[in-house]
């Protein structure tokens, strides 16, 4: 589960955020462009790569696709405080 201490700093307020690179439990991103490459409304790079939420989803379809990246992301990096 992706760490609320770590909350990237770029995140839109909201239920959906990515954690920074930093996080020490090993749950950081990485930087791997899975979610900014799949949901490219809803996640985007900072100037590391790193990912961050720059709109939270709404309907059912769009939370359905946060929640696919979410599940895809390697190092679980995206958290749902929803």
């Amino acid at each position: 589960m992706a760490n609320t201490a770590k909350k990237h700093t770029k995140n839109i307020a909201g239920a959906w955020f990515c954690t920074d690179a930093d996080d020490d439990n090993g749950e950081g991103c990485i930087a791997c462009n899975v979610c900014y490459t799949g949901a490219p409304d809803f996640f985007t790079e900072d100037e590391n790569g790193n990912a961050f939420v720059k709109k939270q989803p709404t309907t059912p379809e769009e939370l359905a696709l946060c929640k696919e990246q979410m599940e895809a992301c390697p190092v679980n990096s995206i958290g749902n405080n929803g």
